[in-house]
């Protein structure tokens, strides 16, 4: 790990400093992080590399530790400069820090200190806070946690879903997604930002909200009343969204007005957020759904060089646009979106029988790529990692860093956060990717381990050491020839140093940690 860190720190400017400054950042990480060695370094340098800037946004604040999105002050940021839309991946994400103190922190800020932030924008925080748990399990916190969570929710019942009807509605720019085509479509062809919308997003983050309130309640309190309401809640959402937003003639979940009736229908236009379903697993393992991933291969749909983009690309109002709000989710690629489209991605090939005809080359495919999209050639002439907020598919542009550094007067503008602002965003996931999903790493609340690598069938090896689950020490190790690592041949699991799984092939694996 040490040349990649001294490489990010000596190119580096390092313009905003928060908890742990650059000259620290490799101890911090050597003590926290698990550690990675795959044959390509492309995917390993950014798993280095995003864990290197996630590390900038851990802040210290006298409500305890936060992460940031940005690193400069924005104003539309609140408490401590947080912003909640990114939040879920965030934690997602933080969840494979060995000390747990930061994301118990960050959760706890949410919950309990950030006033009405936790409901700024669209957040899947019950899923996420059990996301953490599988990981750091605790249940006296996920029983203070959990009337906390039920509030939030009934909190959210009250703000977005109107009475008498099933399905939650959010403005597009609530979900961080402005300018989007479905807003256009539903405001007559005429682009708005703010446009309320039945959209699969928010109503995918309340179906995976009220199924892990019911997976929290049922661990914590046995057989409550709760698990069943919520475990209902879930149940009558996914219905809905498979009744009244699957687009039967684009084979794809669309967005609805929020004025809908019963003869409504959803709108003609396949977006990104037509995935996120399947990032809580929400709809039924059928032909008929699966064909939607047909399209993300698909240059008529959201493939493209550098990286896929937020709208399909045959609709007549995709655009990337230089003029305008810096931040528009009418094509650009966008890495919020890429992660969640990867992880729903992930769970199909995990858990479903009907995968369309999407395989796990194309996970890997789309997983190097979003890698190699970490990048810009610097003042120098040099190539650089580095993430910040838009790209363009087709050049791999930064969109919204070429605008914004000339906004003002030739400059940056303080208006729109100052200089750099997207510089090191976090506004999305990649080393959870890695681990999870790559590697396969599927930790689980009932204290067994699942491990279901999608990596390329041509890697003769891997290694994935020093993760923290649930107390244990876990490593994973891939190696076709014993050459390597010189532990045996073939899938290993070790625990707490005592080898656990041993298989020739890789495949997946459960271990009960109680053995």
């Amino acid at each position: 790990m040490r040349p990649y860190i001294e490489t990010f720190n000596q190119k580096d400017n390092q313009l905003y400093i928060q908890y742990i400054p650059n000259d620290s950042a490799f101890t911090f990480l050597a003590e926290h992080i698990p550690l990675l060695e795959v044959p390509n370094k492309n995917i390993e340098e950014t798993y280095y590399f995003r864990w290197w800037t996630y590390r900038k946004h851990i802040r210290k604040t006298n409500d305890g530790f936060v992460i940031t999105e940005f690193l400069p002050e924005v104003p539309w940021a609140q408490k401590h400069n947080t912003i909640n839309c990114p939040a879920g991946h965030q934690i997602y994400e933080g969840r494979w820090l060995r000390d747990s103190k930061y994301i118990l922190d960050y959760i706890d800020f949410w919950l309990t200190k950030s006033d009405d932030g936790i409901r700024q924008y669209g957040f899947w925080v019950a899923d996420a806070i059990l996301a953490f748990h599988k990981v750091h399990r605790n249940d006296s916190i996920l029983s203070e946690q959990l009337p906390l969570l039920i509030n939030n929710y009934k909190a959210w019942e009250l703000m977005r879903r109107d009475s008498a009807r099933t399905l939650f509605w959010q403005e597009d720019n609530k979900e961080g997604m402005e300018l989007s085509v479905s807003g256009r479509i539903l405001n007559d062809g005429i682009p708005i930002g703010g446009m309320p919308a039945i959209r699969p997003t928010m109503n995918s983050y309340m179906y995976g909200d009220a199924k892990a309130i019911s997976a929290i309640a049922e661990l914590t309190l046995h057989s409550s009343p709760i698990t069943l309401d919520f475990n209902n809640k879930a149940q009558v959402i996914k219905e809905a969204v498979q009744n009244r937003l699957w687009n039967e003639q684009l084979a794809f979940f669309t967005v609805m007005p929020r004025n809908y009736t019963d003869t409504t229908r959803p709108i003609h236009v396949r977006e990104a957020i037509g995935y996120v379903p399947w990032y809580f697993n929400l709809p039924d393992d059928n032909e008929n759904y699966a064909v939607a991933w047909n399209k993300l291969m698909d240059t008529t749909g959201f493939y493209a060089p550098y990286g896929l983009t937020v709208c399909e690309r045959s609709h007549p109002f995709f655009a990337i646009n230089y003029t305008g709000h810096e931040c528009q989710w009418n094509g650009p690629s966008w890495p919020y979106a890429t992660t969640q489209t990867l992880k729903g991605l992930s769970n199909l090939l995990n858990n479903y029988s009907h995968k369309g005809r999407i395989s796990k080359d194309d996970y890997f495919e789309l997983l190097l790529q979003y890698a190699k999209a970490h990048s810009i050639t610097n003042e120098h002439g040099e190539k650089q990692k580095w993430i910040d907020e838009n790209l363009n598919p087709f050049t791999g542009d930064w969109i919204s860093r070429t605008r914004l550094k000339t906004w003002s007067n030739g400059t940056w503008s303080q208006e729109k956060g100052g200089v750099e602002r997207g510089k090191d965003y976090n506004h999305s996931g990649f080393c959870d990717l890695i681990i999870a999903d790559l590697i396969g790493l599927k930790p689980n609340i009932d204290k067994t381990l699942e491990i279901n690598p999608l990596v390329p069938n041509n890697w003769d090896w891997f290694c994935l050491d020093r993760i923290l689950y649930q107390g244990k020490e876990i490593t994973v190790i891939w190696d076709r020839t014993g050459k390597k690592y010189h532990k045996g041949k073939g899938l290993m699991v070790i625990i707490d140093g005592k080898l656990k799984a041993h298989r020739p092939h890789i495949e997946r694996i459960t271990l009960d940690l109680h053995k």
